[in-house]
């Protein structure tokens, strides 16, 4: 394995969001509700669509970079797992399955580039969705109700691999208005002790809560209860939307 390799979207998706467990008993609480095959959008390298298929819920994962979709496939057919990943854009899907449960985790519907791209996305997974299926997307605040200039970054993310050592620290954090935007700082360390780093941002689209359930009702979607998942030490609170396909 070299650094190129070791550095890429598998490595730091998996150094910065497979941790992340908090809201894992929510999604599990929907497949359980729901049943049927589970559609993850945006499943990265499987954090949540892995969790779901260890507990026998067959999970399709979608994702716009095609490395982290195939490596969602290699992980579940290394445990026999029914899941896989497939490289697609959620904002123009063309699957041609429906699914009663539709999830969105952590951060993916502040990654569509806005409100059309949100338009798009509800657009799409509509079409994908079974007579009454639920669409449930994660939003996070990246302040959690703290000032843009007070916010303090958390403590570095950091992963082991095969002897190379991956972190990635938040370094700032700036609010645009209608985005917000994270500046990372990435270093990996190789074996025998090389050091290279790259600076990182990742630009979160701002939309509240009640404002995406507007969009969704324009969409064609029924509104339900939405759901929390509550901060920890590393990781702000998040907003679980719930929209409900026409029966």
């Amino acid at each position: 394995m070299n650094g190129v390799t070791l550095a890429g979207a598998v490595a730091w998706h998996d150094v910065e969001c497979a941790s992340y467990v908090a809201d894992l008993p929510v999604w599990r609480y929907l497949a359980a509700q729901r049943g049927g095959a589970v559609l993850d959008l945006g499943c990265g390298t499987g954090r949540v669509a892995l969790d779901l298929a260890a507990r026998g819920f067959e999970v399709v994962g979608v994702d716009a970079e095609p490395l982290l979709a195939d490596a969602l496939s290699d992980r579940a057919g290394d445990r026999g797992l029914p899941a896989k990943g497939l490289a697609a854009d959620v904002r123009a899907l063309a699957l041609g399955s429906a699914h009663p449960l539709a999830i969105a985790p952590m951060q993916v519907v502040q990654l569509l580039g806005g409100a059309e791209g949100r338009r798009g996305m509800l657009e799409s997974v509509l079409r994908h969705l079974a007579p009454g299926g639920l669409l449930a997307i994660a939003l996070a605040d990246p302040f959690d109700g703290v000032p843009a200039g007070e916010a303090l970054p958390p403590l570095p993310d950091l992963l082991e691999i095969d002897g190379w050592v991956l972190s990635s620290t938040p370094v700032d954090v700036q609010d645009e208005g209608d985005a917000v935007s994270i500046l990372r700082h990435r270093q990996a360390v190789s074996p025998e002790g090389d050091l290279t780093e790259e600076m990182a941002t990742i630009r979160l689209d701002s939309v509240t809560a009640a404002g995406l359930e507007q969009e969704a009702t324009r969409a064609g979607y029924a509104v339900l209860d939405a759901r929390s998942v509550p901060p920890t030490r590393d990781y702000v609170g998040s907003t679980v939307v719930k929209l409900e396909a026409p029966r």
